[in-house]
């Protein structure tokens, strides 16, 4: 596997929560062999029963020796709820970038939770009262905070506040700490009717890690039904099979200093599912790939 030197790593995302710490490390283990660069651990709300030391020894047996590493830990819950599943999140938060430095890594993401079915200008002073200790918490142990750039209502949503740039701004002017940054895909965005280019050319700064995932958008459908009507306008699509240049995405990254990973969100696409799953993740993998520039070949010397 050709990665020590590449500054833009491609891998993909495990969904944690659905499996035992055995199985993590033995999903990792069957799917390595496809040449995935890094693994996001993704778990939804909270940890669970993981034991995240038995399971950071467990991923770096499995790890050893083939180059691919662990690019972050993801926590996906609401952070600012009132429920007990959402004080679980919290202190999840807590464990998660506790223990960054035991799985090789220096990046936790998730979404910034949100008061549900408030506008977001309503959230901003619980998210600074949460995130604010928990980002300097996070900068003490060398550790960098990422939200997912998810959601799709500005006045009533739900789970998270880190929607648009407008909604950024707002974040960033509450926490301008250099550690708190954006976890970004285009899906999201393309599901809003944005142009995820401009936006990545602003933001590429403060981007911390990126979903592999895209959308195709279904411009019929929005011309004959809108984007409230009864048909969805917008589908997820793994990377090459939906509407993003990732080689312009790729570029932008480099151009503007980007060092991570690009993890392939999957478990999305209508088409490569189920028996294909893996199929359109490990195509994925090789057209990220390829629009990266393809294998990293010094120059002489």
């Amino acid at each position: 596997m050709n990665v020590p030197n590449q500054t833009i790593r491609i891998g993909t995302m495990v969904r944690s929560s659905d499996l035992t710490e055995a199985r993590i490390a033995d999903y990792i283990r069957q799917i390595v062999p496809h040449d995935f660069e890094s693994f996001e651990l993704d778990f939804w709300q909270t940890i669970g029963a993981i034991d995240l030391e038995r399971l950071a020894g467990a991923t770096g047996e499995v790890l050893a020796g083939t180059g691919a590493v662990i690019s972050c830990i993801g926590i996906y819950g609401d952070s600012l709820g009132q429920g007990a599943e959402d004080a679980r999140t919290r202190e999840d938060w807590k464990k998660c970038i506790d223990a960054a430095h035991l799985f090789g890594c220096d990046l936790v993401t998730g979404l910034t939770g949100r008061l549900r079915g408030r506008p977001i200008c309503e959230s901003l002073k619980p998210f600074k009262k949460f995130f604010g200790p928990l980002a300097d918490r996070a900068a003490d142990k060398g550790v960098r905070i990422a939200f997912e750039n998810m959601g799709d209502d500005w006045e009533k949503g739900g789970w998270n506040i880190a929607l648009t740039p407008a909604a950024w701004e707002m974040m960033f002017n509450e926490l301008p700490q250099d550690n708190v940054g954006i976890e970004w895909e285009p899906c999201h965005q393309m599901r809003k009717l944005i142009d995820p280019m401009p936006q990545l050319r602003k933001w590429v700064k403060k981007i911390f890690h990126l979903h592999g995932k895209d959308a195709t958008v279904l411009w019929d459908v929005v011309r004959e039904h809108g984007v409230r009507g009864p048909h969805p306008f917008a589908l997820a699509r793994t990377p090459g099979f939906g509407d993003s240049n990732w080689t312009d995405i790729i570029s932008e990254l480099r151009h503007g200093g980007f060092r991570g990973s690009i993890d392939i969100e999957g478990w999305h696409d209508p088409v490569y599912n189920e028996r294909l799953e893996m199929t359109g993740q490990v195509h994925a993998l090789n057209h990220l790939k390829f629009c990266r520039g393809g294998p990293l070949v010094e120059n002489p010397v």
